[in-house]
């Protein structure tokens, strides 16, 4: 049994109404959620100001109000809580609650705006082909050892986060890979929780429509390091802008990867193809499924990651060396006439630009790429002509497409990506509304050993127009039209 003021340990309390002496039988951050003996926290979020619905909460049998500001009516029989921050209290109350999971496995966080969910899938399979018992959190799927949960978001809300570390504990997990985004670090969704080591991939543009500057949104990415004790450590990649900035603050040991300077893990690559990439990690050669050299710093990453927990070297490359990409991350389809089709979550100027320029390296040359590319709705409109422009420099021909449009103009986004075509590149661009048909007609444009990118939904088996979300895969797409075509 859980009383209210166990789980209040180590929160910020500004007044107290009622007893703390009463059972809580769960937490609840919506009002909906809510059944008898729950907590309800009425935080005020980015959209929705939880403290509007504490009337409801109490209804659905809230004993117990923790938020920042009481409501005018108190009813009797149920205890408010004031406290200083909604928020970072909710992380507390739900780390508490769980009995402080984070604190019996070693969680490794990953941020970047790129390479998040690559690299802590790359480490989960790693480590559970290691012989450990493994967590997994990520913007695909979350795992406990070999069980799937689906997931919502990147990071989950403070509750769902503790309850899923948790259940980890339970299943005797001695390690979770975790991606760490810049909305839960602001949202403070991680308050509470215990690290073991954090890593940072890299940094560009993205989330402007959230963070409204990219200056914000570097301080999010850094507040998660500068918040790691003295006992964790740190791994970032003083190659990419502000790998050594984001770090700086932090008090937990700092070590460096990269591939083209001084680092305490470096890799090279010696040979890169469609089939995988022959890299040499501190001085030995490991043949991996990845492509890229993108891929190489997830795949270096994940060995020193590795190897920072105490594995063996050559263990942990001999392991590594058989791993495969997540859905939706360089993902290969080829057809009999051999039109290589690619599909990838690409869906920022850096990252399209990354996935473009690798295939300019492996191409030899007299093969055309087609590029199919949408941007979302509701988000950075900024982006737009900047994904635009990256396709056109880095492809033969693009193809402008829905993505995610949400409540916007499919027709309005794709007019603000045309807005950064360069002139002499008008010629090589078609724009078709429906994602589907742009693919099909791709696809169709291809003749033997032209590579065909779709860009921007990778792993996403929806698409969200207007209220609807509707069954959508790009992959399944395409290898249907490839299908149809080898016919």
């Amino acid at each position: 049994m859980k009383l209210l003021k166990d789980i209040l340990y180590s929160v910020g309390i500004k007044e107290v109404v009622g007893s703390t002496n009463v059972e809580v039988k769960g937490l609840a951050l919506d009002s909906r959620m809510v059944k008898e003996g729950v907590a309800f926290v009425a935080v005020n979020g980015s959209q929705v100001d939880g403290h509007q619905y504490i009337a409801v909460a109490v209804e659905n049998g809230a004993t117990s109000i923790i938020c920042e500001k009481f409501p005018l009516d108190l009813i009797e029989g149920v205890t408010y809580v004031r406290v200083n921050d909604s928020a970072l209290s909710l992380g507390i109350l739900s780390s508490n609650f769980y009995d402080n999971p984070s604190e019996k496995l070693k969680l490794i966080g990953v941020t970047g705006t790129n390479g998040k969910t690559t690299s802590v899938t790359l480490m989960y399979e790693l480590f559970r082909a290691l012989g450990e018992k493994v967590g997994l959190l990520s913007t695909v799927e979350n795992k406990i050892n070999d069980k799937i949960y689906k997931a919502t978001h990147t990071t989950p809300n403070a509750i769902e986060l503790n309850e899923l570390l948790a259940q980890m504990v339970i299943a005797d997990c001695q390690y979770c890979f975790m991606e760490v985004s810049s909305h839960a670090v602001d949202q403070k969704r991680i308050a509470g929780v215990k690290f073991f080591g954090g890593v940072f991939t890299n940094i560009t543009r993205d989330h402007l429509d959230y963070h409204k500057t990219f200056e914000n949104y570097f301080e999010a990415k850094k507040a998660f390091f500068d918040a790691l004790p003295a006992d964790t450590f740190v791994l970032t990649n003083p190659e990419q802008e502000m790998g050594r900035a984001i770090v700086k603050d932090t008090k937990a040991r700092v070590y460096t990867y990269g591939l083209n300077s001084y680092a305490d893990y470096k890799a090279k690559i010696l040979e890169n193809q469609f089939d995988g990439s022959l890299l040499l990690i501190d001085n030995k050669e490991i043949y991996t499924k990845l492509i890229g050299e993108f891929n190489a710093y997830n795949s270096l990453v994940t060995y020193a990651v590795g190897v920072l927990s105490g594995f063996d070297e050559l263990e942990v490359l001999t392991k590594l060396s058989n791993l495969t990409p997540p859905d939706g991350r360089f993902q290969q389809a080829v057809s009999d006439t051999g039109i290589i089709t690619i599909v990838d979550y690409a869906h920022t100027p850096d990252a399209l630009e990354n996935v473009l320029k690798t295939i300019k390296r492996i191409r030899t040359g007299s093969e055309t790429v087609i590029t199919v590319v949408g941007c979302g709705g509701d988000r950075d409109k900024g982006k737009r002509p900047l994904m635009a422009k990256v396709a056109c420099q880095l492809s033969d021909q693009v193809l402008f497409t829905s993505d995610n449009p949400r409540s916007e103009s499919p027709e309005t986004i794709i007019q603000d990506m045309e807005a950064g075509v360069p002139a002499q590149d008008y010629k090589k661009t078609l724009s078709i509304t429906n994602r589907k048909e742009a693919i099909k007609t791709a696809c169709k444009m291809a003749s033997n050993g032209d590579i065909v990118l779709v860009a921007g939904k990778g792993h996403e088996t929806y698409q969200i127009i207007g209220n609807e979300v509707l069954d959508f895969d790009d992959y399944k797409i395409v290898r249907e039209t490839l299908k149809k075509l080898n016919k």
